[in-house]
């Protein structure tokens, strides 16, 4: 089974990039680069949907259930 989470970041004043989700409250992603948090993201993500599972605590409405192909979009800076 896989998930679509969309992945907000921003850069923290003086300060790391941080990652986080609208699809997936809790996450979040701390990194150097903007790079290095959509590498880091998936397998936190991962962590935490387990997790939640393993709690028996419902998955979050938002969170969207995608089927193979999975179809994602990236962002390629100019």
């Amino acid at each position: 089974m896989a998930y679509q989470i969309t992945l907000e970041i921003e850069h923290l004043e003086e300060g790391p990039y941080l990652g986080t989700s609208p699809d997936l409250p809790g996450l979040i992603v701390q990194a150097d680069s903007p790079e290095e948090v959509i590498d880091l993201a998936p397998k936190i993500a991962h962590e935490l949907i387990e997790s939640l599972l393993a709690e028996g605590d419902p998955l979050p409405k938002t969170l969207r259930e995608i089927a193979e192909p999975y179809r994602v979009q990236v962002v390629i800076p100019a």
